[in-house]
């Protein structure tokens, strides 16, 4: 497939217990003009390896560094990267390490950690894994909302437990020059205005938004897996961020 010329190749990074697999809607609709965007499964959410569970941060960042480099070899330009829910932390590394290598970032329902964020600081040494808790549980802490019974029965046959490695690892950032990466934030579970108020007021999961010094506000209303609830939306919004300035 040939890029189309006014678009970046777009990687897509989802959180907690998913593989490229989540992407599948969203990205018929990306790739239907010629743009390139490459799904990823990262390190420990692929259930064929057979030493997923000790897979950590630092294997993420180098898996989603080698399809940067992968896309840089044959367009040599600065990739988009679209980081869902828990692929803030691996996301948030990559920033740090390479400004220069991404032409935006665009976060779903997410947003940059900041320095010495753990996911689960109380998470047990001997935690291997974390699986996908029943749905009444998950839906305590992220919004289902939009998710129909056939999608949730697809994300419960096809999730992979998260390594345990990878919830206790600490995200060390030392180059502010992440900041100034344009940044795109598509709020749905939580809407832009609410958002701001909470990273404004030093909220700890979004006080790091108020560092951003070029961001975007898009809000699509649904709940916190929109590349289900509303595929074709989110791959608008992607677009249009990805084909947007970088200046």
């Amino acid at each position: 497939m040939t890029n189309n010329a006014s678009s970046p190749t777009i990687i897509l990074i989802a959180g907690h217990w998913l593989g490229a697999w989540a992407w599948d809607e969203v990205l018929e609709d990306l790739t239907a003009d010629g743009r390139r965007a490459i799904p990823m499964t990262l390190p420990g959410l692929d259930e064929r390896d057979p030493d997923r569970a000790s897979r950590t941060l630092d294997d993420q960042v180098t898996a989603i560094e080698q399809t940067m480099t992968q896309v840089e070899a044959s367009e040599a330009e600065p990739v988009v990267l679209v980081a869902h829910s828990g692929a803030n932390a691996p996301v948030s590394l990559v920033l740090d390490r390479h400004p220069e290598r991404v032409r935006r970032v665009v976060w779903v329902d997410s947003g940059p950690v900041a320095s010495g964020s753990v996911f689960a600081p109380d998470a047990p040494e001997d935690l291997d894994e974390f699986p996908l808790p029943p749905f009444d549980a998950l839906g305590e802490q992220a919004s289902l909302e939009g998710l129909s019974a056939e999608a949730l029965e697809h994300f419960r046959a096809r999730a992979v437990p998260e390594p345990g490695p990878v919830l206790r690892g600490r995200v060390e950032l030392t180059n502010d020059a992440r900041r100034a990466i344009p940044t795109t934030l598509v709020c749905c579970s939580i809407p832009s205005t609410q958002i701001m108020e909470l990273a404004d007021a030093g909220h700890p999961m979004f006080a790091e938004v108020s560092n951003l010094e070029r961001v975007d506000l898009v809000d699509l209303p649904t709940g916190h897996w929109p590349m289900w609830s509303r595929p074709g939306d989110l791959a608008r919004v992607v677009t249009a961020a990805a084909t947007s300035s970088a200046d």
